[in-house]
């Protein structure tokens, strides 16, 4: 065990913010949950919540609150624009409290952004002048100076339910080019009154949005602002600009502190930075919290890929941030804070940044959990690990993420567990996966589930796949079976005649690739994207077909977006909803999957095959006779990806 106080001295010290004293530098920055409900804080969100902060999180920004009850689409939303958010609030700031941690609601306008009503009817979305957001396709339309002077006083408002609920303070969202970023900016606010024109016009909104809610929380709760230290957006804040705000801003001293990230929701390529996926810069937000903060006197938080404590403490001992947004690794492992205290570091389950179980789960609509840690977001059913009332004997059959995850499960409530995985490593397909382009990071689910099984007392057995006879000589009480999926052998016509090859075996290597390269891609994934990504970078012609809309479509749509970009620069021919059917020496032959209309690819030296997995079903066929209870996760159950892998081994490590 090493000593928390040499290895963090910064991010484990206090920091006192207006008058409160926060017990670390930890913070869990304000992020979409989709866990509230009827628009307040549900018993999910309080209970998600209240895992970071008995975990040892020194501050929690709760997710946006909507201050106009007229912007909001879904009851998913928190909305601080009636009285009825109140006493969700106060018993949220109860339960903080009650495990010395910060509360902090943040207040929250969309401005053009908002897409759908209510009704799910296209919105009519206001902000400072005619606008359109690229990303969403909404025409906006100016707000009337009335309503801009009614949103300033809503902002107000939500603030005095935020003061009476007993939360620490609030959170003024001025970030990734919602209502007030479009207020300050030269490029998209084009009034022609008091709000607009000038600097100062410009600053007017977010002043005096600032000054109402100062008034109205006192002077003794905190008020802070959230950025973007840059959009990275033409139309948007550019970096000097953002620093000539901070500064202006920061003068006025009416806030406690600035909370800095960076892009924009307005754009695709923007939009990558509001949740940066693996393949981005770990910190990448630090510079731009370092320049605010060489124009300011406040504390900054600085947010974006921080997913480790090494990585936190390097940016705030540097000097560039006071305090560090670590929202993800927070999802990945709640009791990250309790861990560094207790100088246990190496037992911190690291965020991997796949983006698959957070954020994409809540751009699918469904709550935010962790590919890795799915008792994320489903807390109250799965938060912590009850005892076994019988001591049973487990064998699991395979070490995939989802054989893992059920063993380590099932030993921590207290189950003798042996795992026996067929290969000589720990992984399964999450070992190929590690390879792609864009994808390294992903092997850290590999080591983070091992840890966990070692931490619960699970033996491991390699090279040694299990059959009947094994799990006869065994007599376990329980089989686990996650055997994992194989690569689909599909009926193609031509296969035997021309150059085909799986993906498998791209990554694999040792298999002669020509220079004109068509990949048919099923699945519309990471592979399909980061197959065509490692041919193009090895000097191959690639033309990826996929049979989705575009490629990447089952993806989180940061890492597709992210992707796409680098297939154009990459100069990768995309042909979207295509079929393959054939192929031949000499040429791929596709189906469009809406007309029925061939495509024919001539010029192929290598047709490389994305067509899915099948489920390895060997050991649960052997095991149709056995008496014993038997339990399938995984792709030997359907082939999917290691979100329902890792899901279905805690929902069995639960359940036996």
């Amino acid at each position: 065990m090493s000593d928390p106080n040499v290895q963090f001295p910064t991010l484990l010290s206090p920091i006192t913010i207006n008058r409160l004293k926060v017990r670390n530098r930890i913070v869990s920055s304000g992020h979409a949950t989709r866990l509230a409900d009827g628009n307040v804080v549900s018993d999910r969100l309080h209970a998600y919540h209240e895992a970071r902060a008995r975990g040892g999180a020194g501050m929690i920004i709760t997710e946006s609150s909507m201050v106009d009850g007229r912007v909001i689409s879904a009851s998913t939303s928190l909305v601080a624009a009636y009285d009825n958010i109140i006493p969700s609030f106060r018993r949220l700031a109860d339960t903080l409290h009650s495990h010395n941690c910060a509360g902090i609601a943040q207040l929250f306008h969309l401005g053009h952004e908002l897409t759908a009503d209510r009704e799910g009817l296209r919105a009519v979305s206001y902000g400072p002048s005619t606008s359109s957001s690229e990303r969403y396709h909404t025409a906006g339309r100016e707000m009337p100076h009335r309503m801009v002077r009614e949103t300033i006083q809503k902002f107000a408002e939500a603030a005095i339910r935020v003061r009476e609920s007993g939360m620490d303070g609030a959170e003024i969202a001025a970030s990734h080019g919602y209502l007030i970023a479009q207020f300050l900016s030269p490029r998209i606010n084009l009034r022609t009154d008091e709000y607009g024109g000038s600097f100062e016009n410009r600053l007017r909104f977010l002043r005096e949005t600032i000054a109402g809610v100062r008034e109205a929380v006192g002077p003794d709760l905190i008020v802070g602002m959230r950025i973007s230290g840059d959009e990275l957006l033409d139309e948007g804040l550019q970096a000097d600009e953002v620093l000539e705000i901070c500064k202006a801003i920061g003068d006025d001293g009416a806030i406690d502190y600035f909370n800095v990230t960076s892009g924009s929701s307005r754009a695709a390529g923007a939009a990558i930075h509001l949740v940066p996926p693996m393949s981005t810069e770990i910190a990448l937000t630090a510079p731009f919290a370092a320049a605010i903060k060489d124009k300011v006197s406040q504390p900054i938080i600085a947010v974006g890929r921080i997913n480790q404590a090494a990585a936190a403490e390097q940016v705030l001992s540097s000097g560039q941030a006071d305090l560090c947004g670590m929202t993800r690794a927070m999802i990945t492992d709640p009791e990250l804070g309790n861990k560094l205290m207790a100088g246990q570091a190496e037992d911190v389950r690291v965020c991997i940044a796949c983006n698959q179980a957070c954020i994409d789960r809540m751009h699918r609509g469904y709550g935010v959990s962790c590919i890795q840690h799915p008792e994320t977001g489903r807390e109250l059913d799965y938060g912590s690990p009850n005892l076994a009332k019988t001591k049973r004997k487990v064998l699991v059959a395979g070490g995939g993420p989802g054989g893992m995850k059920a063993a380590a499960t099932a030993a921590a409530r207290g189950h003798e567990v042996t795992l026996h995985e067929a290969s000589n490593r720990l992984g399964g397909q999450a070992q190929l996966a590690q390879l792609l382009p864009r994808r390294a990071e992903f092997g850290g689910i590999i080591g983070n589930l091992e840890n966990d099984m070692k931490r619960a007392g699970v033996s491991v057995v390699l090279n040694s796949r299990a059959d009947l006879d094994l799990i006869e000589r065994e007599a376990p009480d329980a089989v686990v079976v996650a055997t994992g999926g194989k690569v689909m052998e599909p009926s193609i016509e031509g296969l035997e005649e021309a150059h085909a090859i799986n993906a498998w075996q791209v990554l694999e290597g040792g298999v002669n690739i020509g220079a004109r390269v068509v990949i048919a891609d099923w699945r519309c994934d990471w592979i399909g994207l980061g197959l065509a990504e490692k041919l193009a970078l090895e000097g191959c012609s690639v033309r990826l077909a996929s049979t989705g809309h575009v490629a990447g479509e089952s993806i989180p749509r940061y890492m597709r977006d992210l992707w796409l970009g680098e297939m154009h620069k990459l100069g990768v021919e995309l042909i979207p909803m295509a079929r393959l059917f054939g192929v031949d020496e000499e040429a791929a032959y596709f189906q469009h999957i809406a007309s029925d209309e061939p495509i024919i690819l001539e010029d192929v030296d290598t047709v490389v095959l994305s067509l899915g997995h099948d489920p390895v079903t060997n050991l649960e066929n052997e095991l149709q006779d056995w008496t014993g209870e038997v339990h399938l996760v995984g792709d030997c159950l359907a082939a999917r990806t290691a979100e329902e892998a890792v899901a279905e081994g805690m929902k069995v490590g639960h359940l036996i």
